[in-house]
């Protein structure tokens, strides 16, 4: 679902100046950089070694899956109770529903994800297994047996390997959808998310960097002014509509997870970021409607945030994430005006996110208490409808 990009540093500055019309409104002028541009960092450098070596460890984990999963199709009973849910279930749990030495081999796998991700152990099963396409259905309920494959987190990939119960490995196209019904092992993305949200923020706060929980996005800053607690209630920014440039990509990629880094000064002058979990938003071409609250002013210091949004595909290593965009993010100190976040954020991700496997999708400047309308992000991979709307306590 991943809109397809290069990384291209330069040409983000370019179209953020495109963006005028954003804040026109605004009377507040972003001041010159804080910070000068850093020298190469050995930080950054093991982030990037960091992420492939993820990305490498999940495949791996995946490809074992699906060999397992195949050869053990090989048993009638568990092949009929597999293909049954697999016909009545969009994701199938496939570590929880096997047992016997599967299920040893299905939760080995889940464990060595859980720790690539950088994911605490107590989130249990990752692994689940879906139907590749829905014209598969047919031919899978007729008794064709299935094959067995891992799914990809590239984009440009041309090949897949699927496994039969043989463990013979037959090549197939990514961009045509093979008749023959096709069993694909994944990862949870939206259970993996929503548990990287978790150690993002907690990662974020031990390294210095402020960052609400998902209740504190929505609720009032505590040290609220004396007119904010008159008004018993706070100012927010909430999403209408939104929608993902529309991509023609491998068929066996399954739904995005989506979540947005939302930056800028806290109340107490030093920077802060928000993730926002944006679990309705799977397919792009799709216009959505989730009228969430994205920006929280009553957590900043000043009338202007960043956006940030982001992709969850299965290699995303969270504490190395939060680790990169805090040494990025610390060397900027308030001046008394407002500093624009997203070069700092974006600078921070390490350059083999952007290649084979991009987790950037697109990024909104100099977001405003007052922004009404919809407003398409610096990369044009999508836009967003916003309004303001007052939280008013009960």
């Amino acid at each position: 679902m991943r809109p397809r990009h290069t990384r291209r540093r330069g040409t983000l500055t370019a179209a953020a100046a495109t963006l005028v019309t954003f804040c026109a409104a605004q009377t507040l002028a972003a001041a010159p950089a804080a910070f000068a541009a850093p020298a190469p960092d050995p930080a950054a450098a093991r982030a990037a070694h960091a992420h492939s070596a993820t990305a490498s460890a999940v495949t791996s984990a995946q490809d074992r899956a699906a060999r397992a999963i195949a050869r053990s199709l090989g048993d009638a009973s568990w092949n009929t109770r597999l293909r049954t849910a697999a016909l009545t279930s969009h994701e199938v749990p496939v570590t929880r529903r096997a047992d016997g030495a599967l299920k040893s081999q299905l939760a080995a796998a889940d464990r060595q994800i859980a720790q690539a991700k950088g994911l605490d152990a107590k989130t249990g099963s990752l692994l689940q297994l879906r139907l590749g396409d829905p014209s598969m259905r047919a031919a899978l309920a007729a008794g064709t047996a299935p094959w067995v494959a891992a799914a990809v987190s590239d984009d440009d990939a041309t090949t897949v390997t699927a496994y039969d119960s043989r463990g013979r490995a037959h090549r197939l196209d990514a961009r045509t959808t093979p008749a023959h019904p096709v069993y694909v092992v994944d990862v949870d993305s939206s259970k993996a998310l929503a548990a990287g949200m978790d150690v993002l923020r907690e990662e974020l706060v031990k390294d210095g960097v402020r960052s609400a929980a998902p209740v504190a996005v929505n609720t009032a800053h505590t040290a609220a002014t004396p007119k904010a607690a008159a008004t018993a209630g706070y100012w927010t920014t909430k999403i209408t509509a939104v929608e993902l440039s529309d991509d023609e990509e491998p068929w066996i990629k399954g739904a995005a997870e989506i979540y947005t880094l939302v930056s800028g000064f806290g109340q107490d002058g030093k920077v802060r970021v928000d993730p926002v979990d944006m679990p309705y938003l799977d397919y792009d071409g799709t216009v959505y409607k989730p009228n969430q609250i994205l920006v929280n002013w009553s957590n900043y210091k000043y009338n202007l945030a960043d956006a940030v949004m982001m992709e969850e595909d299965g290699s995303t290593n969270y504490r190395d994430l939060a680790k990169a965009i805090a040494t990025a993010l610390l060397t900027i100190t308030d001046q008394g005006t407002y500093i624009p976040l997203v070069n700092a954020i974006l600078d921070a991700i390490p350059d083999d996110w952007w290649t084979d496997d991009p987790d950037y999708v697109d990024s909104w400047y100099t977001l405003a208490q007052s922004n009404q309308g919809t407003y398409y992000g610096a990369r044009g991979n999508g836009w967003m409808t916003v309004e303001p709307y007052f939280v008013q306590q009960f």
